[in-house]
């Protein structure tokens, strides 16, 4: 390859170490410069990429975000230095904060997901988790002039090592830039293979500012380089100009991505599904986004856990996440009817990982049932109606640890038939947390404690809808907790709130079903949740006295990182702003799902929201057509809140008797996901709602999710009763 420094011609080679760079001392390092003696410049990266086959450099620019050259990712750089977005086609460690990496100083990270430019060598990498303790770098404002000195660092050779064991930095000179790029000239220093990604910086103080990665070099001094070659010249891929393109990649909230190739895929469920003869056995569908097609997930799959049975409802709930941290998404599916052992509808939980080639064609699946693995499941014996994986939540704590949370509403304790309980799933292992064990209050037959279940990276709330509250049969119950662990291993409680309580409105009535839903949203960037409680049997009175029972209504939190709380907002149909009207039947909050679509920011109302199911609303005449209400939930709702129906806003068709609109609702970061297993369409269908129907933009076409239509198999009884 070559390239023009002003009128003379030259050999720039890239920098990427592709000899093995693994050896008893350490890894491939650093610039020929002098090495680094404190951690001033830890935001410098050490990349190890195919286990050993290549070796970079980069720079952390946020907590979870590398920023690095593309042509390290790239299967031939000196050709083309295309990267395709996603997970890196090899296996990717980056270690920050380590500046002598015979230390364990700093932090070790994979890197999950690689988003590139197009106009030049640089790429952003995602990692694992959040990297604590390391001050990021920032981005330059502006070029370098002419002449500017410039800081390199980097863990590629030196002058006499082949795999340094720290990191190295050197001055460098700014020399004219051409489009995208910027020459320089090291002073006392060149950049080697191994440096390829590196950040060149102006300092202010402690404070580094990048102005551009290192591309390629003469590489003169550098060990293993022809000794004739003595130039220290290198061109650098400038980064100037790309705050705003950096801004909203790192921005983004998270979306299913079960494949990794960078575009979000859907998971849709049928739990009443016939699979190989036995009904209701359930299934569950994927659509991969892009384009790539679909595929069917059930227990006849050899890659499943246990096997179709009639009444498994395999499916019945879903969540997602990337459980064990290598950027593919992976499906947690709920199979609460599951028999085992002779114990009917006991439950279990499996979790079928994502790969390059989709879901489970990787890592083997994960399974989760009462009397195996370790834990309190292990310790556990399946009985009849328990319903493990009734309900299902999973994420990752604000410090990246993944978790699972699922509901068993069904189990017994002692002599508490259906007192229910719910199992948290951390770091290897899990523990029960249940009334009396984790939680305030008695035990009580029927309070199904794990009926729902929610969490976000800084809390969980757990819904007990049939507890008795002061007299009050079915009032409902809601614990909140911590991600922290106690003495017992156990989340530490927060609050128990119950609208018992003198700092919640309203009172505790027979049948009000407190907690039948509940969903949590991080409302900004340090670490504060809102809570939102479903209410769906609150009865309100209308205008004339009339009692309205069932009309429903939502409560929603402000939580603290520290865990303190408060009311916020009393939502139902009659409440002023919120458009319609409050009806006997209409169960405002029977589902639930709040999301922050910006997370990483300042919240606004369009990205604050939340999504409120009305299975049971009427549309015009048209009894129990249901729908759909959002509201924002940074403040009163307001001007802010809107509706969804059939026929409005986009989606298809009319409202009809007994589908039961918002029954199966949920959220990701681009769309709302309605589930329509009750209609109009004889198997069910499913609908994606881009957000901007609901948040002041101009309607999006809405996808619809058909059996027999764009590539998804024809059958079913109860297709959208989950989605993810």
């Amino acid at each position: 390859m070559t390239l023009l420094f002003g009128k003379r011609r030259t050999t720039v080679a890239l920098l990427i170490a592709v000899a093995a760079i693994g050896s008893t001392t350490g890894p491939a390092h650093a610039v020929t410069g002098p090495v680094e003696s404190n951690n001033l410049r830890g935001y410098t990266a050490r990349l190890d990429i195919g286990d050993g086959t290549r070796g970079c450099s980069g720079a952390l620019i946020d907590p979870e975000w590398l920023i690095t050259a593309a042509s390290c990712f790239a299967d031939d750089p000196a050709s083309s230095i295309h990267v395709p977005p996603g997970v890196p086609k090899q296996p990717t460690r980056a270690v920050i904060g380590r500046t002598d990496l015979t230390t364990t100083q700093g932090a070790e990270r994979a890197v999950v997901k690689l988003v590139p430019r197009d106009d030049r060598d640089i790429v952003l990498a995602k990692l694992s988790a959040p990297v604590a303790g390391v001050r990021p770098a920032v981005l330059a404002d502006t070029a370098p002039q002419a002449g500017e000195k410039l800081i390199f660092t980097g863990y590629g050779r030196t002058g006499d090592e082949w795999a340094p064991i720290a990191l190295h930095n050197g001055t460098f000179s700014a020399g004219p830039f051409t489009g995208t790029d910027l020459e320089a000239v090291g002073d006392d220093a060149a950049v080697c293979p191994g440096d390829t990604g590196g950040p060149l910086v102006r300092t202010n103080g402690d404070q580094a500012s990048i102005v551009a990665l290192a591309s390629r070099s003469d590489q003169g001094g550098c060990f293993g380089i022809d000794p004739e070659i003595t130039s220290t010249q290198a061109v650098n891929s400038r980064v100037d100009g790309l705050g705003d393109w950096i801004g909203s990649v790192v921005r983004q909230a998270p979306f299913v991505d079960f494949n990794g190739d960078g575009v979000e895929d859907i998971a849709i469920s049928d739990p009443e599904a016939t699979v190989g003869g036995d009904a209701e056995a359930g299934l569950v569908r994927i659509v991969y986004g892009g384009g790539q097609g679909t595929a069917q997930i059930d227990q006849d799959l050899s890659f499943v856990p246990g096997g179709s049975e009639p009444g498994d409802r395999f499916g019945q709930s879903l969540a997602t996440v990337d459980y064990d941290s290598d950027g593919y998404t992976d499906l947690v599916v709920g199979v609460p009817y599951e028999d085992l052992g002779g114990a009917q509808d006991a439950g279990m939980v499996t979790v079928i990982h994502g790969s390059a080639a989709g879901l489970g064609q990787g890592r083997a699946a994960d399974n989760y049932q009462q009397g195996q693995g370790n834990g309190a499941l292990k310790e556990a014996v399946s009985e009849q109606g328990d319903l493990l994986g009734y309900a299902l939540s999973a994420g990752h704590t604000s410090s990246g640890d993944p978790f699972i949370v699922i509901g068993a509403p069904g189990e017994g304790l002692g002599s508490f038939d259906g007192a229910g309980a719910v199992i948290y799933v951390r770091g290897g292992t899990n523990v029960a947390v249940q009334a009396e064990a984790g939680l305030t209050g008695k035990r009580q037959t029927g309070a199904r404690t794990g009926w729902s279940v929610a969490a976000d990276g800084n809390h969980i709330a757990i819904g007990a809808p049939g507890r008795d509250i002061g007299g009050a049969l079915d009032a409902g119950d809601v614990w909140l907790l911590s991600h922290t662990l106690g003495a017992d291993g156990r989340p530490v409680q927060r609050a128990e709130i119950n609208e018992d309580r003198g700092d919640v409105s309203g009172g505790a009535e027979t049948g009000d079903a407190l907690g039948t839903s509940v969903s949590l949203a991080g409302s900004g960037t340090d670490g504060d949740s809102i809570l939102a409680v479903g209410v769906p049997g609150e009865s309100l009175t209308d205008s004339s006295g009339k009692d309205m029972p069932n009309a429903g209504g939502v409560l929603t939190f402000s939580v603290t990182a520290s865990g303190t709380w408060a009311q916020d907002q009393v939502i139902n149909q009659d409440t002023p702003d919120v458009t319609g009207g409050a009806e006997p039947g209409d169960r405002f909050g029977e589902s639930l799902a709040a999301l922050n679509l910006s997370p990483r920011t300042e919240p606004t109302w369009q990205s604050l929201q939340l999504v409120i199911g009305v299975p049971g609303e009427a549309q015009g005449t048209t009894t129990a057509a249901g729908g759909i209400q959002t509201v924002t939930l940074l403040g009163p709702p307001g001007q802010h809140n809107d509706v969804l129906y059939a026929g409005y806003h986009g989606l298809p068709g009319a409202p009809g008797a007994g589908e039961r609109m918002g029954q199966d609702i949920a959220a990701s970061p681009t769309h709302i996901y309605v589930g329509m297993p009750l209609g109009p369409y004889p198997p069910g269908a499913a609908y994606s709602v881009p957000w901007p129907n609901l948040t002041g933009g101009a309607d999006q076409p809405v996808t619809v999710y058909q059996p027999g239509q764009d590539g998804i198999p024809s059958g079913g009884q109860a297709f959208g009763t989950a989605i993810r």
